[in-house]
């Protein structure tokens, strides 16, 4: 498939497939006889799956890491693992700070639920007006 259907179908734009392929997060794709992209629908699922990482926030940098393994194939799978372990227990320690803020999100909103409800009944009793303090000095215009 040429780099515009690449494109379409995984949701990246032209420029940045070829600047994942630049810097060797995508394999440098097959050229047709013009000299054009070919790309096998097969880095459809790779690019997926780099997708989910950098979602998840994994700097380029671990991700070209694990792509350079992966180019090396079998006897990397322990340090890919690792790599992965490692990534997910930085999205884990994310998700648990994003339950707690999402907790108080809630909390606060909950507090805003019965706003209708106090203001009616503040508005069914009027303040009562304030007496002043014996000895209070009384403002006069200048």
């Amino acid at each position: 498939m040429k780099i515009g259907e690449l494109a379409r179908r995984s949701g990246l734009t032209a420029h940045t497939i070829r600047y994942y392929e630049r810097i060797g997060l995508l394999p440098y794709a097959d050229r047709d006889r013009s000299s054009q992209r070919d790309y096998d629908a097969s880095i459809l699922n790779w690019i997926e799956f780099l997708g989910r990482l950098k979602t998840t926030g994994m700097p380029i940098r671990e991700m070209l890491r694990y792509a350079e393994l992966r180019e090396q194939g079998i006897g990397t799978e322990a340090q890919r693992r690792e790599l992965l372990e490692k990534h997910r227990d930085r999205v884990r320690a994310h998700v648990d700070e994003l339950s707690a803020c999402l907790l108080v999100l809630d909390t606060k909103i909950g507090g805003y639920a019965g706003t209708d409800k106090r203001m009616k009944d503040y508005d069914a009793t009027l303040p009562q007006r304030r007496r002043r303090p014996a000895g209070a000095r009384q403002t006069r215009a200048r």
